[in-house]
């Protein structure tokens, strides 16, 4: 079961969203939902308001809250979290119970990122065109914007020939990551959001146009290396990791 984190957006507010690639569907930060729906000032204010109301749901007998699933989502400090969360279904009955005008919107939100999640499968294309139009309204100029999907495109390359090569999704991917990252620019990837004062906020959204470019030379050389050296596993594509990045000092 392959699970993957994305921050959507609505009204301009970030919602974090998991989608499961074996259930193929959306699972939604409660908290979030419910810091959007009442305009809560920040994520603590949010997280009481969820507090409140789903111990009242619980008394009242809800079996939707009973039902809800937990994940491990990246907080306000950078950090994973286990988290609320709720399928498409779960929230919707959720939200019956939170009074606010933007309820009714919200749920015309979410059937349309569900619908648009199915459409992106059958048409990859999609996918991007989506990203464009997401990175277009929180401001980014069109020139950053290419090299930012250019960047995803590389960025996948390499984690499909980690696969193939039998690497392990999740840590594994993460070390080889900072180990490209560190060749390139002399810090981790935490070390690097830490020299940006970044905390849950994506590094490669915040990215100068250059950085970009040396972290996609960086992935493209250890894309090509591993085709050519054939590594078996994390192991030995350690050493790939590291003269890929090299490439890019």
């Amino acid at each position: 079961m392959t699970k993957k984190e994305t921050l959507q957006l609505f009204e301009e507010k970030k919602v974090r969203t998991v989608w499961d690639d074996k259930e193929e569907k959306w699972y939604f930060s409660i908290v979030d939902v419910c810091g959007v729906l009442t305009d809560q000032p920040d994520t603590e204010r949010a997280r009481n308001y969820w507090k409140v109301l789903k111990h009242r749901l619980v008394k009242e007998g809800n079996q939707t809250v009973t039902n809800c699933n937990r994940l491990k989502l990246c907080a306000s400090d950078g950090k994973l979290r286990l988290t609320d969360v709720a399928d498409t279904e779960q929230l919707f009955r959720i939200i019956q119970s939170i009074p606010s005008p933007k309820a009714e919107p919200f749920k015309v939100w979410m059937a349309q990122v569900a619908s648009t999640r199915l459409d992106q499968m059958q048409d990859p294309e999609q996918s991007i065109d989506q990203a464009v139009i997401d990175y277009k309204r929180l401001g980014y100029s069109d020139a950053w914007i290419n090299q930012r999907i250019k960047s995803i495109e590389i960025r996948k390359e390499l984690t499909d020939e980690w696969e193939r090569t039998g690497v392990q999704q999740g840590l594994q991917y993460a070390t080889l990551t900072d180990i490209i990252t560190r060749e390139w620019s002399g810090m981790t990837t935490k070390q690097y959001k830490n020299f940006k004062g970044l905390k849950k906020e994506s590094l490669r959204d915040n990215m100068t146009n250059m950085e970009i470019a040396l972290n996609m030379l960086a992935e493209a050389s250890a894309t090509e290396l591993s085709k050519q050296r054939k590594p078996n596993g994390f192991h030995q594509q350690k050493q790939v990791a590291k003269d890929g990045g090299s490439v890019a000092k």
